[in-house]
């Protein structure tokens, strides 16, 4: 995959997952008002009574009206995004609302999904400051390079981490979770539920994303890898709910796919 493909990929993808993550707080504007327990009066408390300033700014920023602006700027910001492709200005704009929606859900508002937004959020926000010194060109590679390190990074850390867990490497967890979706709890006798399938599925996903970084040693195998990723988030998607999860992750793929290409 080459430079324009990716950056437009990741560009589109992203464009695309900002929609979704912006129409889901839209959504929640109801549940996030003064009398909610939701409402930013209830979490600011988690900001040190030493940091008036701050404290002062962010209620400005972070109040039901403030809030509905950033929301609405990220939203145009991603239109623009999705037209004309990024630029500095909207590198920035989307870093900054980014973290301030981080602040107002204390954190995280769905973990993976925002995980994901940060990081191609600072990635475009490397790329696009870098490119003032090293040229657009450079500038998107430092942008794919940062985005392809945390997300093959993200997915081997989560694999070994089933490895050392007795619950997934014998199928513990596997009906466990799929109890807890959005088709569950598993009808008895589902094949799901099935010890050999449990173990088949729980070892796939570990053995994916263990080996993810091989994913850098080959163009075709770097296809593969993605393949498997955008199925299984569709899964995930698909039994779990987790729309927003697919679309931040997917929006990594070009850039794992161009940093393979890269390489050789």
């Amino acid at each position: 995959m080459n430079l324009l493909v990716a950056s437009r990929g990741v560009e589109i993808l992203f464009s695309l997952s900002l929609f979704v993550q912006t129409a889901e707080y839209f959504k929640l504007l109801p549940y996030t008002d003064e009398k909610s327990i939701w409402s930013w009066k209830i979490q600011r408390a988690d900001i040190p009574k030493s940091q008036h300033l701050l404290g002062l700014v962010l209620d400005v920023l972070l109040n039901q009206s403030g809030y509905r602006i950033i929301l609405a700027l990220r939203l145009i910001t991603a239109v623009v995004l999705l037209i004309f492709g990024v630029s500095i200005w909207a590198a920035w704009i989307l870093f900054l609302s980014n973290l301030l929606l981080l602040v107002r859900w204390r954190g995280a508002f769905n973990g993976g999904s925002d995980f994901m937004t940060l990081v191609v959020t600072c990635g475009l926000v490397l790329g696009q400051t870098g490119s003032l010194f090293l040229g657009e060109a450079m500038g998107w590679v430092v942008t794919l390079w940062y985005i392809c390190i945390h997300s093959i990074t993200s997915y081997f850390m989560s694999g070994w981490v089933k490895l050392t867990s007795k619950e997934w490497i014998s199928g513990v967890c596997m009906p466990i979770f799929l109890d807890t979706g959005v088709y569950g709890p598993l009808k008895p006798g589902s094949v799901l539920a099935q010890k050999p399938i449990a173990i088949l599925c729980s070892w796939s996903f570990i053995l994916w994303e263990s080996l993810m970084p091989l994913a850098l040693t080959n163009v075709t195998v770097a296809w593969v890898f993605c393949s498997v990723a955008l199925l299984f988030h569709f899964l995930v998607f698909l039994f779990f709910g987790l729309n927003r999860f697919f679309w931040a992750w997917a929006a990594s793929l070009p850039a794992i796919l161009y940093s393979s290409n890269w390489v050789w």
